[in-house]
């Protein structure tokens, strides 16, 4: 029986100690893997106008975030990769690994905040709505909350929960893609589907069917940040010192002038 404790006690050392050796330890952090392998990636949602959005002609990137990447990977002194991503595939891109970082103005909602780890923001946005020029049914903010009106939002955005929570008369119609979302009201199948401003711009630029519907008052304004694995305390703190020093020289807001978002930057 004595021997069969001390066996038992052995174990529990024994496995003790393999935790302790296998999860106890610090993971290396991503900013460790950056440096060795002088090599940034970063994820982008290539769709989304004025943010990171690849132009169908060039294929090449543009946006905030596309230039603040871009500032990042110079200060730290490496290559920079972009990786595509979207907001339904956000959460697994990030903690699969695929990307060092979320670069795409990512709206901080309970949900993502239960999974990922959140940047201060640097932009903050209400949402608002896209309907046609000839839908006499939608004119101002107060039409889109009444029966038989027909609301569409893009799956996996922070639209998607939000209408699910306010709505009370109208129907929440939930779409694939963007795209789809924007046939629905194009086709006149929906009267309006929610965005936020950078890519209301992007509609009202590109879309001469579209019409901008803003709220009378302040309805759900949410801040946006870049997002990261969490328990990565050095990377995040080093993301932290990057903001700080783009706030202070001028870099951030700079970013935002070029692609009209001045309006809701965050540059505190």
């Amino acid at each position: 029986m004595a021997s069969l404790a001390r066996l038992a006690l052995g174990l529990l050392v024994s496995l003790t100690l393999l935790y302790t050796t296998l999860y106890a330890q610090p993971a290396q952090s991503h900013l460790d893997r950056i440096l060795a392998e002088r090599v940034l990636k970063v994820c982008v949602w290539p769709d989304y106008y004025g943010i990171s959005f690849r132009n169908p002609r060039t294929q090449e990137l543009a946006g905030i975030d596309v230039d603040l990447a871009r500032e990042l990977a110079r200060d730290l002194d490496v290559r920079l990769e972009f990786v595509d991503s979207s907001f339904a595939n956000l959460i697994g891109d990030v903690l699969g690994d695929r990307c060092d970082v979320a670069m795409f103005a990512i709206g901080i909602t309970a949900q993502r905040a239960e999974k990922l780890r959140f940047t201060s923001p640097h932009l903050a946005s209400d949402i608002y709505a896209i309907t046609t020029r000839t839908n006499r049914r939608i004119r101002s903010w107060d039409d889109i909350d009444q029966p038989g009106v027909i609301v569409a939002v893009a799956k996996g955005t922070l639209h998607e929960p939000v209408m699910r929570d306010k709505l009370r008369h109208a129907q929440l119609q939930v779409l694939a893609s963007p795209h789809a979302r924007e046939q629905e009201v194009e086709s006149g199948r929906a009267d309006v589907f929610m965005t936020d401003f950078p890519y209301s711009r992007r509609m009202l630029d590109n879309a001469d069917w579209a019409r901008l519907v803003a709220p009378s008052t302040r309805y759900h304004v949410t801040p946006y940040a870049w997002a990261i694995a969490p328990g990565d305390d050095r990377w995040h703190q080093r993301l932290e010192a990057f903001l700080a020093t783009i706030r202070d020289d001028g870099r951030l807001m700079a970013a935002a002038r070029r692609h009209g978002l001045d309006p809701i930057i965050v540059n505190r």
